[in-house]
């Protein structure tokens, strides 16, 4: 049985995870640390949980947590990395759902979070969790860097155009929505329900610091620099992400490619993925249908037979842009089925 441990408790994501490993076969949840409510009994702040897990919020301790096999970090951004060295050290695997360990550069990882790293030096030893891109080197590591919920959706919308130079890479667009529980679970004006509800909007248009991340990423897809315009928007509702990502396309040298070529490549490309689900020609994924679900749903266009290629990718911005994905990478790391805990249908309605 594996020993685990959240630091961070009380979020959203970390509660998510908590409703993902109460149910796991192979999992018993050890540890779950809050300051704020360090000795009330989990379920007693969640009352979902009530007879499924039977563990009361403690202070986020090194010694305590070192009890565990694997520690999940769903804290803000900075925390992880304060804490992360002296757990490696004890042999003890950390999935950190924060930044902390995203981005391969420092200097720009300060840039776009607003503070200088703690521990520059375990940036190179972590594996960014994208389960579909480094699926090996997922197995073997030590500290998991989980991507962002927009890198999420983003990444696997593009990725086969991109691995095979269908599209033009310097000319890359993703609009992208996304529900409020994107913010965290904090009191703040702007996801208040009188402020979001009944509205929609784009924000961070200047620079968001998940667009560092997805060019990462892509970039390594494509072997060489991209250019990507990347807008998020603010949905009226709790969770989900659509993203509507746009590319030119590319005639290969071999010839002409149709619709039905790029359509047969995504569903080769992800044919062997569990939560990777490529719908028939001519869908429109709803984010509905990934609700409370580690599944990624896409499809893709070609407007009017033109050269632009739409590709539609919706996930749940906290289970596989968050929680889901995390439980997926520690399934991997400790040898047992991906999916382990993750056969979750969606909520529907």
């Amino acid at each position: 049985m594996i020993r685990a441990g959240i630091v961070g408790g009380t979020g959203y994501t970390g509660v998510e995870l908590l409703r993902i490993l109460a149910l796991h076969a192979e999992v018993e949840v050890a540890v779950v640390t809050s300051r704020a409510d360090a000795g009330l009994r989990v379920d007693a702040l969640y009352p979902s949980l009530r007879g499924t897990i039977d563990v009361v919020f403690s202070l986020p301790d090194i010694e305590t947590l070192s009890q565990c096999d694997v520690v999940f970090f769903a804290t803000p951004n900075g925390t992880a990395m304060l804490m992360a060295e002296q757990l490696l050290v004890r042999g003890i695997k950390v999935i950190d759902l924060s930044a902390d360990f995203r981005l391969k550069d420092a200097q720009e990882w300060s840039h776009w979070y607003g503070m200088e790293h703690a521990c520059p030096d375990l940036i190179s030893q972590a594996v960014y969790g994208l389960p579909e891109v480094n699926r090996e080197a997922i197995k073997q590591a030590q500290l998991i860097a989980c991507p962002g919920c927009y890198p999420t959706a983003v990444q696997l919308g593009f990725l086969p155009l991109i691995e095979n130079g269908l599209i033009d890479i310097k000319h890359l667009i993703a609009d992208v929505k996304s529900g409020a529980s994107g913010a965290g679970r904090k009191a703040e004006l702007a996801t208040l329900m009188s402020e979001t509800g009944e509205s929609f909007k784009a924000y961070a248009v200047s620079g968001h610091r998940h667009l560092p991340e997805i060019i990462q990423g892509l970039t390594f897809a494509a072997k060489e620099p991209v250019g990507l315009t990347f807008v998020p928007h603010l949905l009226p509702m709790i969770r989900g992400i659509h993203a509507t990502l746009y590319g030119q396309f590319v005639t290969p040298a071999e010839g002409d490619i149709t619709l039905a070529d790029i359509q047969a490549l995504y569903e080769q490309r992800y044919r062997h993925e569990a939560f990777v689900d490529v719908l028939a020609p001519g869908s429109h994924p709803d984010t509905r249908n990934v609700r409370g679900s580690n599944n990624c749903q896409i499809s893709i266009h070609q407007p009017q037979g033109k050269q632009v290629i739409v590709i539609l990718s919706v996930i749940d911005n906290l289970v596989k842009g968050a929680a889901g994905q995390a439980v997926q990478n520690m399934n991997l790391i400790f040898g047992l089925k991906e999916d382990a805990g993750l056969k979750i249908i969606a909520l529907y309605p």
